[in-house]
């Protein structure tokens, strides 16, 4: 069985953080959905995200993937956060949108019918899960 070198989970994180960056865009700037406060904290880690982790490829630092994880990581919390709200797990009362503005809970964190927050949950999960990845070659 072939193993994933770190080199190509460096690849395919920088790949997905490109990708998810450029989503965001699109549905923000080209559909005009507006993002919820929440969605700008995930935007805050995801764009980052895109930059280190490109470089690091680009350099062929192997040891990029520990800021991958630390970002994947902030982005993911405040993903999970935001689905907690979207489920109603998180009590509305504190509910960090205002009542003008578009609401973390709408049916407009709605893409292909998929929740805006399990979508960045699993993209944060899968970017760290790679980034992680990427470090094992590192260790030796």
């Amino acid at each position: 069985m072939n193993r994933m070198s770190g080199e190509t989970a460096l690849g395919l994180a920088w790949i997905i953080a490109l990708v998810a960056s450029l989503a965001v865009l699109f549905i923000g700037e080209v559909l005009g959905q507006t993002p919820c406060v929440l969605c700008w904290f995930q935007r805050a880690f995801m764009f980052p995200l895109a930059i280190v982790l490109g470089l690091g490829f680009w350099w062929r630092d192997g040891r990029v993937g520990r800021y991958g994880i630390a970002l994947a990581l902030g982005g993911g919390a405040v993903a999970l956060w935001h689905m907690g709200l979207y489920v109603g797990l998180v009590p509305e009362r504190i509910q960090p949108c205002t009542a003008t503005g578009p609401s973390c809970t709408d049916d407009n964190q709605l893409v292909f019918g998929i929740p805006i927050p399990l979508m960045a949950l699993a993209t944060f999960a899968l970017i760290g899960a790679l980034s992680a990845l990427s470090l094992k070659d590192t260790r030796t």
